[in-house]
This record gives C-alpha cells, structure tokens and sequence, in this order.
C-alpha cells in the first residue's frame, strides 16, 4: 500500500492516516480499510488514488478491494445493524462481522457514528484483525471530531488521483 499525502493536514490527521496505514501494513490478510462518516461519506481510506474522478472512471467490477466500494457498504451494513440493534432493543452495536467463502468484512463503531470496515482475505486470522481494529478505534475515537471530519472530507475531494506520500 502506498500512503496517500499527508501535506498540508493537521497533526491530528496525519496520525490517523499513520493508524490507518500501520493497521493495513501490520495485519497479514487485509485487502482494504475505509473510514465512513455517520452520514457515508469516505474519511480514511487505504487506497491511495481515490478521488471522485477516480471512482467515476473506474470500470464497475464490485467491490473488490476497493476503499470507496467498502464504504458504501460499511456505512449499509451500519445503517442495517443500528437499526436492528433499535428494534430489539439491545443497546449500540459495537462491531459486526460478516465471514464469507473468500474472505470477512468487519465494520467497528469508532464515535458519534463512524465507522471503521475491513475487508479482510480467506487467510486473515479474524480475531487478529477485530483486536487491531479494537486498538484503531481506541486511539481514533476521542480525536475524530466534527472539524477533523471535515478537514479529512475534504482532503479526498481535493488529492490529485495516484498522490503519494
């Protein structure tokens, strides 16, 4: 994976990308991770050429991997579950955890919403992967606030598509 840049970000922007980026590099198994804001909309991600532009041209294969696929459907599967969890009346959802044939997705509630997915391969060791998204949603959660949202928003809208660190 290649980071996207972090030029121009506050600190604490950057050090999510950096939480974003160890958590990609130090877990074996996993093929994308998105940020999603209570409202859908893709924060963090571990694909370093999204932008709008990108995904627009992009060829419509399914979400394969894709950051801004895995989004649509972490901020899906968050609505469906909250929703759930309210008409059993069971509390807030935590996490959920679909496996399937060839592969897992993860989705993690971070704060005031947002959520945290992973779209992890076959061979990911699923517990491995749910206890470092524990440990991202421990050090993310107290500092992803409104204007920190907004600041990460607008910095997918504005990368050029392919910008590295």
């Amino acid at each position: 994976m290649t980071a996207p840049t972090t030029y121009g970000l506050s600190s604490e922007a950057r050090n999510l990308h950096w939480l974003l980026t160890n958590l990609v590099e130090e877990v074996p198994g996993i093929q994308s991770v998105a940020v999603v804001s209570s409202d859908g909309l893709l924060l963090l991600s571990s694909d370093p050429g999204y932008t709008e532009l990108s995904r627009q041209a992009r060829p419509a294969k399914g979400p394969r991997g894709s950051s801004a696929d895995l989004a649509t459907i972490v901020s899906g599967i968050g609505s469906l579950t909250v929703g759930a969890a309210k008409l059993l009346d069971h509390g807030g959802v935590r996490h959920t955890m679909v496996a399937m044939e060839e592969g897992s997705l993860f989705v993690m509630s971070i704060s005031d919403g947002s959520l945290l997915g992973v779209h992890g391969s076959a061979e990911c060791d699923m517990s491995v992967v749910a206890y470092h998204m524990a440990l991202f949603v421990g050090r993310a959660g107290h500092v992803l606030t409104p204007e920190l949202r907004s600041e990460l928003r607008q910095s997918l809208e504005t990368r050029p598509a392919g910008s590295e660190r």
